[in-house]
């Protein structure tokens, strides 16, 4: 193990080639590398052992499922689930001393790489109106602050309760139990900033805000589409199910803005032919899209099966389907055949063969799969690129059979869990009545705050008290010079966390810093040890069982801090919930959740056995809970993005020793970026228009319909094949770029894959 860094590291770019193949043995080896910088072999590999197996920890990367008890390999984790994993398992630490030697200004100054490689925060922690300090505090002291503010406050709801994905079903559904008996439905999570979009679209048009698929069937769809995803670094494990498609026969096309490695070709390591071959090809076809072009992809493929259909009457759209479970039909249809081929290619950047071979594929095929991820919901118009999808899916019946099916593709743990166990700010009334009904009290029914809000309402002096269990949050929002001066409007400003964030450097009057168990570490509470349950992005439900002794005896689980805040902030009201034994023993609360969440009946018996519960979807049971009693064809106003000459077309995103906000170094080594993140990727077309080098340095400035100047300074240009028009640089670099007022129709999520920028020559 390497000692934590004094320093920032210094920027010192190379760039080499791209990579056109994923993992292979340089996963191998990075991983090792990095867990070994983080902690003993014999610690880690207790952790890589027991990661997403049965009765083992569930990895707190991203939110893939895991295959079926007996079919999992010894070694079911990715490279990136390794770095994660044993990042939290650091033997590194961080004391009291390291807040007497680093003011909060100083730690400000930091990057969360340098904060993040600080280690695991052993203590309470409290800085003091006035204070440029954190300090140790006990907990019952902080325990009592955070309970007597939150007295103090005018109304329930000047207080804000944001969670991360990374809580486990019992810590949220105590969290938004909490929050509602004290009286506020303020319950911003990271979904706000990720897939929010999915959730409205899907709801809208299927009844359900999930995805329809499993892991069985991707392996056995015919046709897979992978659109603004990246599986390779985001979702590493999803190409071990892509490559088990690929075996069964399945074809892959591949949308996106750059051509990723991960789209392009696998290299199982724990295959021979990863390890020594030439691995599996992954894309069959690769469509180097603009960003967000994809609703117009989907609008000229739904009309093309339209005319097919016209073209070979009954031979191509599902008709028994369309008629006994849809609804729209034909005004959709009346849209979709006037879809202008103009403003399709010019929003796509594709040609007309391109599409109509996609088209083919289609029509080839039985059963069809759709995956996306944050390359479609973080667009203005993500939710009506997801009823696109939708109506895509409808049209030949691929829905609510095997082999085919919806799939959005979270990216964090349990952030699919967490808002089945109540974290939102809009829950239906059915769940606040089961609320009522077990608990006897009535919860508020006026929907409540998501994170732009949050920010807004902070920002206006309308929120005064901010607890954030997990995450980043400051550093995930969107205009980070407006959200860290929100922020700092607060009173009080808490986070639940087990390492350091950039987020503990904003600051309301008092803060605190309240260090918590990880997914890892054993939970022992009054009734014996603890596990917990999370839910993957295929809505099953499974449990997590640490195994590692706890960094710090000062730590308490998510659980414990909420419960105890709960019993010094409300007392004995209002209703009958039992606080202290919901912190003894995690089955009280799961016995809970089994009365209030539909499918979670006889939780703590089923949840038990391998494999946990797989929650119903009511698509895949012929129910569709929309206003129609179907599922509902839409139709949708083809969006074109406009960039002005001059200008590019940003997406961020992350690097591959990266997760959410947390770089593990300065290398992208897919992208053939080493030693420097300050760097923005633009097609060498787009370089010679601008009069720009490769090496030039310059600022981005986004442009918005505002009098603020949006800059991210000191940015070096690499020539990069991104689509035409467009340009990718890192998050949560750029985030200073996103206008906290730029989100997504309907669903209010920041639009961080589409902000106009010009680049300008930065100053000597």
């Amino acid at each position: 193990m390497k000692k934590p860094p004094r320093d920032e590291p210094r920027d010192d770019l190379t760039v080499t080639p791209p990579k056109t193949w994923a993992a292979g043995v340089p996963a191998v080896v990075h991983a090792l590398e990095y867990s070994l910088e983080q902690t003993s072999p014999r610690q880690g590999a207790v952790d890589l052992l027991t990661m997403n197996q049965v009765d083992g920890i569930d990895c707190p990367g991203c939110a893939w499922a895991d295959p079926a008890p007996g079919r999992r390999h010894r070694n079911e984790y990715c490279e990136n689930g390794a770095k994660h994993i044993n990042d939290e398992a650091t033997t590194r630490r961080i004391t009291a001393d390291f807040f007497r030697e680093h003011s909060v200004s100083d730690l400000g100054r930091r990057s969360d790489m340098w904060l993040n490689q600080q280690g695991r925060l052993t203590e309470p922690m409290v800085k003091r109106p006035g204070s440029d300090h954190y300090e140790p505090i006990s907990w019952r002291d902080a325990l009592n602050l955070l309970a007597e503010e939150l007295k103090a406050l005018d109304t329930p709801d000047e207080a804000v309760f944001y969670t991360s994905g990374r809580v486990s079903n019992e810590a949220a559904f105590v969290l938004q139990l909490f929050a509602r008996a004290y009286g506020t439905n303020n319950l911003p999570d990271c979904s706000n900033m990720c897939h929010e979009s999915s959730g409205f679209a899907l709801h809208e048009t299927l009844g359900t805000g999930k995805g329809t698929v499993s892991l069985d069937d991707l392996h056995h769809a015919d046709l897979i589409f992978l659109v603004g995803q990246n599986p390779g670094t985001n979702h590493p494990r999803q190409l071990s199910a892509l490559e088990q498609a690929k075996s069964n026969g399945a074809r892959i096309v591949a949308v996106n803005p750059l051509p990723e490695a991960g789209l392009l070709r696998f290299k199982n390591p724990q295959k021979a032919r990863g390890l020594i071959g030439q691995g599996v090809r992954i894309a069959d076809r690769f469509l180097h899209i603009r960003p967000g072009g994809d609703m117009a992809l989907f609008q000229a493929l739904n009309r093309l099966l339209l005319e097919s259909e016209d073209a070979r009457p009954g031979k191509v759209l599902d008709h028994d389907f369309i008629h006994g479970c849809t609804s729209g039909f034909e005004e959709f249809a009346e849209h979709a055949r006037d879809v202008s081929w103009d403003d399709v290619l010019t929003a796509t950047g594709l040609t007309r063969e391109e599409i109509e071979q996609v088209r083919d594929d289609v029509l080839r095929s039985e059963r069809v799969i759709v995956c996306w991820a944050m390359g479609i919901t973080q667009h203005k118009h993500g939710v009506p690129t997801i009823r696109e999808i939708v109506n895509f899916l409808l049209l030949r019946g691929n829905l609510g059979r095997a082999g085919a099916g919806a799939c959005p593709v979270r990216g964090h743990s349990n952030v699919q869990g967490d808002r089945t166990m109540g974290i939102w700010e809009q829950m239906p009334d059915s769940f606040l009545d089961a609320l009522q009904r077990e608990f006897g009290f009535d919860p508020p029914r006026a929907h409540g705050l998501d994170s732009v809000n949050s920010i807004k309402a902070m920002r206006e002096g309308r929120i005064k008290f901010f607890l954030g269990v997990a995450g980043n949050f400051v550093r995930a929002a969107p205009d980070s010079a407006v959200t860290e001066e929100a922020m700092r409007s607060c009173r009080l400003t808490a986070h639940v966390s087990t390492k350091l964030n950039g987020s503990h450097t904003v600051c309301g009057q008092t803060a605190l810093i309240l260090p918590t168990l990880g997914r890892t570490e054993r939970d022992q509470q009054a009734g014996g040890e603890q596990f917990v349950t999370v839910e993957n992005s295929m809505s099953e439900v499974h449990t997590s069982r640490g195994r590692l002794k706890p960094a710090s005896s000062l730590l308490l689980s998510e659980v414990a801090i909420l419960c105890r805040l709960a019993r010094r902030t409300l007392g004995d009201g209002p209703g009958n919930v039992p606080w202290e034994e919901f912190e003894a023993d995690y089955s009280a609360i799961r016995d809970r959740i089994s009365r209030i969440v539909p499918g979670l009946h006889d939780f703590n018996r089923r949840v038990a056995r391998p494999g946990g519960i797989r929650l119903p979807n009511p698509v895949n049971e012929g129910v569709y809970r929309t206003a129609t009693g179907k599922a509902m064809f839409t139709s949708n106003t083809v969006h074109v993005p406009q960039v002005p000459e001059g200008h590019l077309l940003l997406q961020t995103l992350r690097s591959h020793d990266q997760w959410n906000t947390i770089p593990y170094t300065q290398n992208d080594r897919y992208r053939g970026i080493h030693g420097s993140r300050r760097v923005v990727l633009v097609n060498p077309a787009d370089l010679s228009a601008l009069a720009l080098t490769g090496g030039d340095h310059v600022d981005l400035v986004s442009v918005w319909h505002d009098d603020a100047e949006r800059r991210a300074e000191g940015f070096e240009v690499v020539p990069y094949p991104t689509a035409r028009g467009s340009a990718a640089a890192y998050y949560p670099e750029t985030q200073v770029l996103v206008p906290l007022d730029s989100v997504a129709d309907i669903s209010n999520q920041p639009t961080s894959k589409g902000i106009v920028v010009r680049l300008e020559r930065a100053a000597p």
